[in-house]
């Protein structure tokens, strides 16, 4: 009997062998949708951008159409296959906060560059896929307006918490999240089902409040967007808040209770680098821009470059309260960066409230 063409292949079975494939290429989760969304994500999308809450994110809303409509970024597409990877931590990331001297770094960004490992790995799925059934794809890894989270929830990867970020009965809030759009019509996946019920610990852990309800996030608050995308000064009232976090913040994800479930990732790539476990704030303040890009190499806090990088940093020694860091804060009041030195006058103006700040000290 003559081998079925792929035209004549049950696409349940197609579905099935594209899963058990991306498994088995180190995927965690793996889930499929029609390359459509509904009202409530586009409603959702649509209010986020008319109340300005992403901040200086123009790239949001000039390309929110494309966003809002899978098949506008590529007509062609009937389904999205929708995969997860854990990057689950061994011990919960606030506990630095018990240590102000030291600087807390987002999990995900303590290591390898995230998108380098799931790009190459959904094109060796996207290959297999192109040679095996004959079909046409496209493949994104957070570099394209793809509204990833509600399509991995619709895919049945988890929900949508309400912190906004996916949660899965797995892996808790720890999954990187990567998408192949492509022409195949395969079934659905059942969409996932809010488990979160009355619980709150997310909104109720954001230092900045940055919810102003359940399901809706304030990016101007955010500490993530604060210390990563907003590439000027930090607003005042904001900085007492934010503690120690230099780049990014994990409080709303792992105060979720279905992280009790997650298994620590078994990526190598995504372990902690030694030197970003626990770094001392002094002794990354002191960075120049080349120094500061052979600590960085390799890792997404590069590409926020120096300057934003040392704001943040001086923000968290002003938040220290220890006076033994002026020093350190006082040599960056004449930096070449009126940014770095806004906040160096206000880390000061924090460690030593007696003494006058300016230029020249």
């Amino acid at each position: 009997m003559s081998k079925p063409t792929v035209a004549e292949a049950d696409p349940g079975k197609i579905r099935d062998a594209i899963r058990d494939r991306a498994l088995s290429l180190g995927f965690d989760a793996v889930g499929f949708a029609r390359a459509e969304l509904g009202d409530e994500a586009r409603e959702r999308l649509a209010e986020f951008l008319r109340e300005g809450r992403h901040g200086d994110m123009g790239w949001m809303e000039e390309k929110a159409d494309r966003r809002v409509h899978p098949q506008a970024l590529w007509p062609e597409a009937r389904t999205v296959i929708a995969l997860g990877t854990s990057y689950a931590p061994a011990e919960d990331p606030r506990a630095l906060l018990a240590h102000p001297d030291r600087g807390i770094v987002s999990v995900y960004a303590k290591n390898r560059d995230y998108h380098d490992l799931i790009k190459g790995r959904l094109k060796t799925l996207g290959q297999w896929i192109a040679h095996t059934f004959k079909a046409e794809l496209k493949v994104f890894v957070d570099t394209a307006p793809v509204m990833e989270k509600p399509l991995a929830a619709k895919a049945g990867l988890g929900w949508q918490g309400k912190h906004t970020n996916l949660v899965s009965r797995e892996h808790g809030s720890w999954l990187f999240l990567g998408e192949v759009y492509t022409t195949l019509d395969l079934p659905p996946d059942e969409p996932g089902r809010d488990r979160c019920g009355s619980c709150r610990r997310c909104l109720d852990a954001c230092p900045t409040s940055a919810f102003p309800a359940p399901n809706q996030l304030d990016a101007r608050r955010c500490i993530s967007y604060l210390t990563i995308e907003h590439k000027g000064p930090i607003p005042e009232d904001l900085r007492p808040l934010m503690g120690n976090r230099i780049y990014g913040c994990d409080d709303c994800l792992a105060a979720c209770p279905w992280n009790k479930f997650a298994q620590r990732s078994r990526e190598a790539a995504f372990l902690p680098r030694a030197e970003l476990t626990a770094p001392r704030l002094a002794d990354l303040a002191q960075l120049d821009d080349a120094g500061f890009r052979q600590v960085f190499s390799g890792s997404p806090i590069k590409r926020i470059g120096r300057d934003r990088f040392v704001r943040n940093v001086l923000v968290a020694l002003g938040n220290s309260g220890d006076a033994r860091h002026a020093p350190v804060v006082e040599a960056l009041l004449n930096d070449a960066n009126d940014v770095v030195r806004d906040a160096a006058e206000w880390a000061l103006g924090r460690l030593c409230p007696s003494r006058e700040t300016g230029e020249g000290i």
